[in-house]
């Protein structure tokens, strides 16, 4: 079989990120990557990296940002020439398949003892590998919210949103026959949003066992499958689901054609903006969950490559990044919720005795702290395990085939776990 690049890149993952460090001209400076701040935050990097450099001049910072999209490619590329950053910035899905190869640095022995208790206990323990230990440091947030046209709501005869997805059956189908639009949107696109994924979790689908095997062939799956299978059959779903991506979700809400998107709080301004007339219709509501409640948060995290030579002082800049204070500086820029338990606290009083001066500046203020409130039942609710996007990919792909009517849906859920299973069997003998 014929390898791509990529695959051998990711096959020297092992030897490379354990290999020696950058070279000893490049050590003047530590390296931190970042993921799509820049250049919106070049002042509040400026500023909070000059503050670190007044506390350890000898610790400079050079700072580097890059597209969502390129993260992966270029880790792994400078892994493969020796000048991996000494903090880089990773989802928990990268991080965890990072760390499957050997790639990150366990915190545990470079973190003082009361680490943990700075945080939030649910996102501090999604960054923690059973077999690697303490992968990253939690840094900054985002909640799902429902974002509602009333609207379309009243047009319709519904006076509340669904709170649980058992609900939505019932909601689209009058959203649709009562003003032609549809209820809500979830992609079945493989490499794009994980919402359908997260709310089988939510619907008690348990998705893996401890040793990696699919457990989703069950009755909560099936049942699962089903709801889906059948909202895309009946037309309660547009038809563009299992082609593109979250993002058409906004462009459906934006034009009134959706009752209920699913995004956060920060997409309000964007909406604002594009659809004034929309947004002075949207309501915030909590997220849909299952039965138990448990909402979804995301997570952004600061990782310490296994090849850089100054692992301590690599940890301590993700510490001072991620400390209360320097928390609070961020949410407030970047309208996102911080990890760390005092600076939520702080957030969320300061939302609460905020008093905007406009409609559109109370409407975002009454969704963020919808969204503070709203991490109290909130947990990641896929776990960042190694291979979590190949199984994300399997079955929305097998999903698809249901949608359109080429599988039974039981005979599609069937089929995804042979087929992960062929694979974790490979990847984990």
């Amino acid at each position: 079989m014929k390898l791509s690049r990529r695959q051998l890149l990711v096959g020297s993952l092992a030897t490379g990120l354990a290999a020696c460090g950058r070279p000893a001209s490049r050590q003047q400076s530590l390296e931190l990557w970042t993921l799509q701040l820049a250049p919106k935050f070049n002042d509040y990097f400026a500023e909070v990296l000059g503050d670190w450099r007044q506390r350890r001049p000898a610790a400079g910072v050079r700072w580097t940002d890059l597209p969502w999209g390129s993260v992966e490619r270029k880790l792994l590329a400078a892994v493969y020439a020796r000048t991996a950053p000494d903090v880089v910035n990773l989802n928990p899905p990268f991080a965890a398949n990072l760390a499957s190869k050997g790639g990150l640095t366990d915190l545990t022995p470079l973190l003082p003892p009361t680490a943990a208790s700075r945080y939030l206990s649910s996102v501090w323990e999604a960054c923690r590998d059973a077999d690697a230990g303490q992968i990253a440091i939690p840094w900054y947030l985002t909640v799902r919210l429902s974002l509602v046209n009333r609207r379309l709501m009243e047009r319709a005869g519904i006076d509340q949103p669904p709170s649980f997805w058992e609900e939505i059956p019932g909601f689209a189908r009058r959203i649709r026959e009562r003003t032609g639009r549809y209820g809500l949107f979830i992609t079945t696109v493989p490499d794009d949003s994980a919402e359908l994924l997260e709310s089988m979790v939510q619907m008690g689908v348990t998705l893996l066992d401890d040793q990696r095997r699919a457990v989703f062939d069950s009755p909560s799956g099936r049942q699962a499958f089903r709801f889906w299978t059948d909202l895309y059959r009946e037309g309660l779903l547009p038809r563009e689901v299992v082609s593109q991506g979250q993002r058409r979700a906004i462009e459906l809400f934006q034009s009134g054609d959706l009752a209920m998107a699913a995004t956060g709080a920060e997409f309000l301004r964007s909406i604002q903006v594009n659809a004034p007339g929309i947004a002075a219709a949207t309501e915030p509501h909590p997220p849909l969950t299952g039965p138990d409640g448990t909402a979804n948060v995301a997570l952004m995290t600061l990782a310490v490559p296994q090849q850089s030579v100054r692992a301590q002082e690599a940890v301590d800049l993700a510490l001072f990044l991620t400390d209360a204070a320097n928390q609070i500086r961020f949410a407030q820029q970047a309208r996102v919720l911080p990890s760390s338990l005092e600076a939520l606290a702080v957030v969320r009083s300061s939302l609460e005795q905020e008093q905007p001066a406009t409609e559109q500046e109370q409407q975002i203020r009454s969704a963020r702290l919808l969204s503070a409130q709203t991490l109290q039942q909130a947990r990641v609710l896929v776990p960042a395990l190694p291979g979590i996007k190949r199984l994300q990919s399997i079955i929305y792909t097998q999903l698809q085939r249901a949608m359109l009517g080429q599988l039974d849906s039981d005979v599609a859920l069937r089929e995804a776990a042979r087929e992960w299973n062929r694979y974790s069997q490979a990847r984990w003998p």
